[in-house]
């Protein structure tokens, strides 16, 4: 409201009532609002202390769901940490083995070839001792 629309609705308030009724009117009107804001004050506060066991309730049930989820998250990743060792440990196992068996498959594979490099190399002396013996004579 403008000061103009202000000054117009003192006028005819002061037209209506007169002059000695305007400060009790006043008065009245204050001490209603004074009323109605204690009233609005007592009925937030009341709300809010029936809400406070509300919102206890509910932080007390937000912190057991965390610490349950938490308690559940650690055990899972323990259960899994547990199972990822125990596959590499296999794995392990399985490729030492694996391992063992090559070396030693690898180990007799070059004794024969040795073996078969001797005999082709002596037959070869011989073939070559026998051939010059024959050239020779």
């Amino acid at each position: 409201m403008s000061g103009q629309e202000i000054f117009v609705i003192v006028i005819v308030a002061l037209l209506l009532f007169g002059a000695e009724k305007l400060p009790d009117i006043a008065k009245t009107l204050g001490k209603g609002m004074r009323d109605f804001k204690k009233a609005t004050d007592e009925i937030r506060r009341e709300l809010e202390t029936s809400t406070q066991d509300i919102r206890n309730d509910l932080n007390d049930v937000t912190n057991s769901i965390k610490t349950d989820v938490t308690s559940y998250s650690e055990k899972i990743t323990k259960d899994v940490n547990d199972i990822n060792d125990s596959i590499k440990n296999d794995m392990n196992d399985v490729t030492s083995s694996v391992r063992q068996e090559m070396n030693e498959a690898h180990e007799h594979i070059q004794k024969d070839v040795n073996e078969v490099k001797e005999n082709i190399q002596k037959d070869t002396n011989d073939i070559s001792d026998g051939y010059y013996k024959e050239v020779n004579d």
